[in-house]
């Protein structure tokens, strides 16, 4: 019998709700405390929180095996799991056939009861034998060959279901008396279990007409969740009248055919007078759904909203609908979904053609479903996919696309027409956001860039702004606007600029002006990077327009430098290479910008640890500097302490150290003892003399830079940290470990609130604290933090980066330390053919 004492949770798959809401009444109808995300859990709340806690104290759970309950990626997976691996009881029933095999492995062996192909009434009862039991008989039990009397169940005291109308049977043949729902239910619908949950979890959570809105732009497939919805629950209902609101003067008269189908029309009143009748009648019913399906203007259709005991459901591009009833947002595919979505339609396509896809089109249900027409007519994928790079809007506006009314382009054009004859500042904003990245672009950039954007009219000193122009492109479905971000999508963008073509100018002038306006500050600083990071994508993707232009040569060049600083390598030297070749090309090989960008060049290179790359390119950039700039500019004495770090880097440690010191002194006599730069290159030089041996001499420098620091800015500056980086080192080696340890365990926890656990600097100090946590006998924390900083190099440097043989050779060290001598063994033998590893200061 189940402890009393706790609920019993029902696990099941969004696609099996009916059967959850039906389980849920009988059992709660018997006495029995139910808990139900359908019933128990409101929007916006933690799922995994309320999984968790739902699980923790329930007596029971309640699983409802179907296909969809072990499709891969669901909670129900940590559900069982977690219910399998408890101390309360764990009740399968299976409401959908399942396919031999398909049941998990340690499932296999639990008694199950079967409920999907038995009547409302045996299903009852073997519901409720499932969870408390059979009685055990008084009387002589009947003789097996006679039909026997079912077995007496015994309600436990509890709370009941939710009042409301009891959930009808889910295997019960039940169609709507009035049903008129004018799409078929799509064969291809996928995905959005979650927003379909909540959809239903809404609706029924209230005791009056209930109104759930499913907004967001166009061809996310507010439609198509409404219809799958509509079907899926239809025998949930007597009543289903779909109603097409785009145009609201057509509503009333969809309210009268209605009227006249349920029998309370007047043949002489007229369509507004009957389909207030319609209107009555819904109010002195239940059982019923109404979808309002592109309902754009909440004010003119408000008053067409029944009232009653039942459901409104409404789509709608418009977000001010959240005012009316509560909103769902509707967004793009998970990419999940997208490839669940294509491989479904396309059975053929490899995973990473088919990511390739998805990527491409932006999860876009629209497009993928465009493209899954395409492809399954013919189209090669990769010419599919070049043509999406090359001819977007043409190729977007091609085809028909099954149960959608009109194509991608289609829907951009008709709205954005709609948006230049009624609201010219959104139009124009529009085509300006067309013509920079798919990403978020903050709002502030509007209010800070205002004055420069000559495309856009209006008073530019219009307190209404940006909201004046943003507001329509949420009403119209042409963008995600947020209070910090707005958002076009990237095909919506693709469409905007092929209809904008011959009147670029503007926007793409606009957009150089704004970005010209924005500077995030130093990129050495990590509290700059979050900015950094949003105007960076948005420079990466303007790349092509607005390289040449010199009002954003300086911010590409520090977009480059918060690249590298941020640990992205690969990408700095990326965008390092297009700078220098295209300046190198159209400025000359000794423009100060086009040695600044082969500079970031260099850089890159070493953060790759390209050390053979990297001298050459600092030897030539020092030449070049000094005949353009000079021995004693800023920029030279930058290149020169780069060959330093370029000599150190390759074991060349007496010649880094003679320049090094040479170009500290050099630094502090041209821009003074506390600038930045100078103080780096003493942290320099204190790093060589260690690497020399000179340990007394390196602490001593060391000390001297980190007062330097303490004065000039603060010991969290990223250069501060990299001397006090070398400082734990150099204790380290001189013996001094508990000096050592305290040091090394600070730097750590700045380098992970600063820069994050996956940053190369974190990684590498943890692998300082892991040596010196084995030199003070600390073994047992040195192979914990040792192991879990090598998952971390595994996952984002790969096994063949030298920081991971580092990590492992001192993991391997530690285990020997605690007698764990074959693994070891095993962790050292798994380096015998990668390079040997070695600690470098940065």
């Amino acid at each position: 019998m189940t402890d009393s004492s706790g609920s019993i949770f029902i696990s099941h798959a969004g696609h099996d709700g009916q059967w959850a809401e039906w389980v849920a009444w009988h059992l709660g109808e018997a006495g029995y405390e139910v808990e139900l995300d359908l019933w128990h859990w409101r929007p916006g709340e933690n799922f995994v929180k309320k999984m968790n806690d739902a699980l923790e104290r329930s007596a029971a759970v309640i699983a409802l095996f179907s296909p969809q309950y072990f499709a891969p990626g669901r909670y129900t997976e940590e559900e069982w799991t977690a219910a399998v691996a408890g101390r309360g009881r764990f009740v399968p029933l299976v409401v959908e056939p399942l396919e031999a095999g398909r049941l998990p492995s340690i499932l296999r062996p639990l008694i199950r009861r079967q409920l999907h192909d038995l009547d409302e009434a045996a299903a009852l009862k073997a519901l409720l034998e499932a969870v408390g039991g059979r009685e055990i008989p008084t009387t002589s039990p009947a003789f097996p060959g006679k039909a026997g009397k079912g077995a007496r169940v015994a309600k436990r005291t509890g709370p009941s279901a939710p009042q409301g109308l009891q959930p009808r049977f889910p295997s019960a043949t039940h169609d709507p008396a009035v049903w008129d729902v004018r799409q078929r239910r799509n064969p291809h619908f996928t995905g959005r279990d979650e927003i379909i949950e909540k959809v239903r979890g809404g609706l029924l959570g209230e005791r009056r007409a209930a109104v759930r809105v499913l907004h967001g732009p166009g061809g996310v497939g507010k439609t198509q969740v409404a219809l799958e919805y509509a079907h899926r629950f239809a025998g949930q209902y007597d009543l289903v009248w779909w109603v097409d609101a785009e145009q609201a003067e057509q509503v009333p008269a969809r309210y009268a055919e209605l009227a006249a189908r349920v029998d309370v029309a007047k043949p002489d009143a007229g369509a507004e007078i009957n389909a207030r009748y319609a209107l009555e009648y819904l109010r002195t019913h239940d059982r019923w759904l109404i979808v309002l399906d592109n309902a754009e203007d909440p004010r003119q259709l408000r008053t067409w909203l029944p009232e009653g005991s039942g459901h409104v459901l409404i789509t709608a591009r418009n977000p001010a609908w959240k005012n009316i009833g509560p909103g769902l947002a509707l967004g793009v595919f998970s990419r999940k979904e997208s490839l669940a979505y294509l491989n479904g339609q396309l059975p053929t396509l490899t995973e990473p053609t088919a990511d390739a896809l998805a990527d491409a089109l932006g999860d876009l249900p629209l497009a993928l479903a465009h493209a899954a027409g395409a492809l399954g007519e013919g189209t090669p994928p990769d010419h599919y996919l070049q043509l999406l790079r090359t001819n977007t809007a043409e190729l977007l506006s091609d085809g028909e696309v099954y149960d959608y009314p009109v194509s991608v382009a289609a829907t951009v054009t008709i709205a954005a027409a709609r948006l230049d004859a009624s609201r010219p500042e959104a139009a124009a904003l529009l085509r300006l956001a067309a013509f920079l990245g798919p990403e978020p672009i903050p709002t502030k950039w509007l209010v800070a860039a205002r004055g420069a954007l000559t495309s856009v009219p209006g008073d530019p000193h219009d307190i209404r702004w940006p909201r004046n122009a943003l507001q329509p492109l949420a009403q119209y479905g042409l963008a995600v606007v947020g209070p910090e971000a707005f958002q076009v999508h990237r095909l919506t963008q693709a469409v905007v600029r092929h209809v904008s073509a011959d009147r670029a100018g503007g926007p793409v002038q606009d957009v150089a002006a704004l970005l010209a306006t924005l500077d995030p500050g130093d990129p050495e600083l990590p509290e700059t990077w979050p900015e950094w990071a949003s105007l960076t994508q948005h420079l990466m993707a303007t790349l092509d327009a607005m390289i040449d232009r010199a009002e954003l040569r300086p911010t590409y060049l520090k977009a480059a430098q918060y690249l590298a600083r941020n640990d992205q390598p690969e990408v700095a030297h990326g965008l390092a290479e297009i700078m220098h070749e295209k300046w190198k090309a159209s400025l000359g090989e000794e423009h100060p910008d086009t040695l600044s960008a082969a500079h970031l060049v260099a850089l890159a290179l070493h953060d790759m640890e390209r050390y053979e790359e990297f001298l050459p390119l600092v030897e030539d950039l020092l030449e070049r500097r000094r005949r353009v700039l000079g021995e004693h500019h800023p920029d030279t004495l930058s290149a020169t302490h780069d060959l330093g770090i370029a000599l150190s880097a390759l074991d060349r440690q007496a010649e880094a150290y003679t320049i090094l010191q040479e170009v500290s002194a050099r630094r502090q006599s041209t821009l003074g003892e506390d600038h930045v730069d100078a103080l780096f290159s003493v942290a320099s030089t204190g790093a060589s003399l260690m690497e020399l041996g000179r340990l007394d001499e390196a602490h001593h420098v060391l000390t001297d830079a980190l007062a330097g620091y303490r004065r000039a800015l603060n010991e969290n500056h990223p250069a501060a940290l990299d001397a006090t980086t070398y400082l734990g080192l150099v204790l380290s080696r001189l013996g001094r470990h508990v000096e050592a340890l305290q040091v090394q365990s600070e730097i750590l926890a700045l380098h992970r609130q600063l820069l994050g656990d996956r940053h190369r600097s974190t990684l590498l100090s943890a692998d300082h604290l892991g040596s010196t946590l084995i030199d003070t006998g600390q073994y047992a924390q040195a192979e914990q933090l040792l192991r879990s900083t090598r998952t971390l190099i595994r996952e984002s440097l790969g096994t063949d980066h030298r920081l991971y043989n580092s990590v492992t050779l001192d993991l391997a060290n530690a285990l020997a330390r605690q007698g764990k001598t074959h693994d070891a063994q095993r962790l050292r033998a798994s380096l015998k053919q990668k390079r040997s590893p070695k600690k470098r200061p940065r």
